[in-house]
């Protein structure tokens, strides 16, 4: 069990008030930027230029309703506020992980429901953009295979749906796995999502003790459970393509941390497979390379990376192998997106409406936490240096490294609009940052997450 830094700021146990003032004023200049966004986004399409959205910045229409996931999802946010914290300083560390990992499936689930079964999670997958409404032309998926990039451009004769189009073929192998297994159909495939989306939660866990941080990590499962993104995560494909992502870099942690040698090595080996898979799920997740030199510099060693480098590449040469070349679905994808609206999205909107849907996925006690995370980061970047990472180093850095990955991907330029499903893999690893705020708010911010999270669900009908 890790044991804290002497220069650790948190958690506090009596801090003053004026070291609450940042914390609160960061959240409080979050929501002034969602309304911001929300505030202009109208005022551009009253001007006459589309940004493809309804409810600015969401993909969402304005819809309160309640549904059957109502009252369980008030169950578990109380339960969480309440008793979370001490739950998650009491429980065994296993039984921690299992229990996060149940949660948050609960939690999801609950969200999901309150749109109801048909809709909430049946229906998503088999709307006009998505995966299912292309199953029928995946009977021979060899064949399919080999011909995926000639479907890829908008102008071609039966053009992939866009979420296809959009991404490699790991995404609809994936759900053509399921229906060979006899698992066909919208709601098996929205169970799957939300079954294997929220194990991000215990990867999350996984990899912040295997990285030193018990402590933090323990601190920071509560807000894990409730993070807003749970809403998105149930039910999208990219809450799916963020656990296999969290998995992958828990592996490379533990490969770095372990005890024994066969550990470590069969660690490197399942990193670069889930890792290599990543890169086939979604292009925009080559960015997940960020958070992998942000454990690497937390594990300050390189020898996994043979290993790691070797299950990727396997990835890589079996796709390569069955007829489909990344580089030229990525060309073709670029093309396609700017034929879509993606071309006529305002980059000068988006730019900066991006970070203001963050602020409503991470929630404002992940912002706050992250303001904390970047003040403290270059401190223990020094303290990475001089030995292995303690007390809340390794939340600091990679907090700080998912904030870098959306950085990146904002500026690209190539994730204008829907990033509440599109980032969710770097937005579960920025969640964690909550757990700097001074120990005895948590409660309080715990309920901040939840409401939003209620209030997205129950006010909006979200397109994903």
């Amino acid at each position: 069990m890790s044991t804290a830094h002497p220069q650790w700021p948190a958690p506090e146990t009596a801090a003053p008030r004026a070291r609450r003032r940042p914390d609160v004023a960061t959240a409080v200049g979050a929501a002034v930027l969602v309304a911001t966004a929300a505030v202009v986004g109208v005022l551009i399409e009253r001007a006459g230029q589309k940004l493809y959205v309804d409810w600015e910045p969401l993909y969402s229409d304005w819809m309160p309703h309640v549904g059957p996931g109502t009252l369980p999802a008030l169950a578990i946010a109380v339960a969480v506020v309440g008793w979370g914290p001490a739950a998650a300083a009491r429980l065994p560390w296993r039984a921690l992980v299992w229990c996060s990992w149940g949660a948050a499936m609960a939690w999801t689930f609950a969200l999901a429901l309150i749109d109801g079964w048909q809709r909430g999670i049946a229906g998503q997958l088999r709307g006009k953009h998505e995966y299912l409404l292309a199953m029928h032309r995946w009977d021979d998926p060899g064949a399919a295979l080999r011909g995926f990039t000639d479907y890829i451009l908008i102008d071609v004769p039966d053009n992939w749906p866009a979420h296809v189009a959009g991404h490699p073929p790991g995404a609809m192998l994936t759900f053509v796995g399921l229906d060979h297994a006899g698992l066909g159909g919208g709601a098996w495939a929205g169970v799957f999502c939300i079954v294997v989306g929220t194990s991000a939660a215990a990867a999350i866990l996984v990899a912040l003790r295997a990285l030193g941080a018990e402590q933090p990590a323990r601190l920071a499962a509560p807000f894990i459970v409730l993070a807003p993104a749970a809403v998105w995560v149930g039910t999208s494909a990219d809450g799916y393509f963020a656990a296999v992502a969290a998995w992958g870099l828990a592996l490379l942690a533990v490969a770095g941390t372990a005890a024994r040698a066969g550990a470590r090595w069969a660690a490197a080996l399942g990193a670069g497979l889930l890792l290599g898979w990543v890169l086939y799920l979604s292009y925009g997740l080559t960015l997940m390379a960020v958070l992998a030199v942000a454990v690497l510099a937390c594990i300050r060693t390189l020898r996994p990376l043979p290993l790691a480098v070797l299950g990727a590449a396997a990835v890589a040469a079996a796709f390569t192998a069955a007829g489909f070349w990344w580089l030229e679905g990525y060309d073709l994808l670029v093309t396609r997106y700017f034929q879509g609206v993606g071309g006529k999205r305002p980059y000068y909107y988006w730019v900066w409406a991006n970070l203001a849907i963050v602020v409503i996925t991470a929630g404002p006690a992940a912002i706050a936490g992250l303001r904390r995370a970047v003040l403290a980061a270059p401190a223990a970047a020094v303290r990475l240096r001089r030995g292995p990472p303690r007390g809340t180093d390794a939340l600091v850095v990679l907090a700080t490294a998912a904030l870098l990955a959306i950085a990146a991907a904002d500026l690209s330029g190539m994730s204008k609009g829907e990033t509440e499903r599109i980032w969710l893999p770097f937005v579960v690893w920025a969640v964690p940052a909550a757990a700097l705020l001074p120990a005895r708010d948590h409660r309080v911010w715990l309920g901040v997450q939840a409401a939003l999270a209620l209030a997205a669900n129950h006010l909006l009908l979200n397109g994903w």
